[in-house]
């Protein structure tokens, strides 16, 4: 007969030999996991290591920063010596590059409307002339001549300076006309020694005019009305919206007349007997230079270098005309000279004018 199965005892002391299916798999259950494989020191496992990553961007950031900076300063630095570099150059310009010492033929532009703060200004031309004169090396200053006119005040201190000048230093002046020397540029070469031009230049218009507009007729059409308060009846003299009376074109042509006497005297001094009148020469007409030559208006065919070799004798040619330079060039273009110009289109119409 068989005996019925019966669990094995446990070994005193010892681990029993086998488990119950149950307790096998609650064991294996509450064992503890093996630890994950990776580094002995990973960030995550270190406190606030979030910190020390932003820490590191800041100062990335703040390495950056200031190489920017330096970069920055270093740009605005070398635009700062290349500025200075253009106008110091600028500053420069103008003056002649030969030696003045050497004997030389001195040359001064008069170019452009004659007019206050042109180039052709009495400012411009008389310290290019005083330096011309001061030279030791010029042995004649030229002036140089393509302008249709303009202020008979410019004209007038511009020719007084050159008589002044040529008794003061004892050297010649020549005028050599380029394309025109009419009006307020022959007032200037009236005070030459010798007047030299192309048989095509124009050469003349010994006039003087005052030119403007009324516009009465026009407002009177639109309905507009001219308010104009004034003390004094004249003070509205000349203005293009009131109608003009006989008495103030009375004034005016004889304001005009006087001045054109005044450049008629300056042409009958500087020219001399050399000078041809007829009842034409003080007319306002122009003529060519070949005509101008045979009226006594101008002595000679020439240009610049004719006149530097053949009359002077001094080949060499040093320019003293006086310019603007960058720098004055800015200033005009935006700022003082857009309100000058525009002071000036107001003036302009009751201001005599020699072209």
């Amino acid at each position: 007969m068989t005996e019925p199965n019966t669990p094995p005892s446990p070994t005193p002391g010892g681990a029993p030999d086998s488990l119950p299916a149950s307790d096998l798999w609650a064991a294996q259950a509450t064992a503890p996991a093996p630890a994950a494989a990776g580094p002995k020191n990973a960030p995550a496992s270190e406190p606030g290591w979030e910190r020390a990553v932003l820490e590191k961007l800041a100062m990335a950031s703040l390495a950056e920063q200031r190489a920017a900076r330096r970069w920055k300063i270093f740009f605005r630095f070398t635009w700062l010596l290349l500025v200075g570099a253009i106008f110091w150059g600028a500053m420069l310009q103008g003056s002649p590059s030969a030696n003045k010492s050497a004997p030389h033929t001195a040359v001064v532009d008069i170019k452009g409307e004659i007019a206050s703060g042109a180039e052709a200004s009495a400012e411009f031309v008389v310290a290019a002339m005083r330096s011309a004169f001061e030279d030791e090396g010029s042995k004649a200053v030229v002036l140089l001549i393509n302008s249709p006119g303009g202020s008979p005040v410019q004209a007038g201190i511009i020719n007084d300076e050159i008589t002044r000048l040529k008794a003061k230093h004892n050297k010649p002046v020549y005028a050599v006309v380029e394309e025109t020397c009419a009006s307020a540029a022959y007032y200037i070469a009236a005070a030459a020694d010798e007047i030299f031009v192309d048989k095509a230049s124009i050469v003349g218009s010994i006039g003087v005019l005052m030119d403007g507009f009324g516009f009465t007729g026009t407002m009177e059409k639109l309905g507009v009305e001219r308010r104009l308060l004034t003390a004094g009846e004249n003070k509205g003299f000349l203005d293009p919206f009131s109608p003009q009376t006989e008495q103030q074109r009375t004034y005016a042509q004889a304001m005009l007349n006087q001045i054109h006497q005044q450049f008629i005297a300056v042409v009958k001094a500087g020219r001399g007997d050399r000078l041809k009148t007829t009842p034409e020469t003080f007319s306002g007409l122009f003529w060519t230079g070949q005509q101008a030559v045979e009226m006594g208006l101008a002595d000679k065919l020439g240009n610049l270098d004719y006149v530097a070799r053949e009359v002077v004798k001094a080949e060499d040619i040093i320019d003293y005309t006086r310019r603007d330079n960058v720098a004055e060039r800015l200033v005009k273009r935006f700022g003082a000279a857009m309100g000058a110009g525009a002071a000036k289109a107001a003036t302009s119409i009751a201001a005599p004018q020699l072209r």
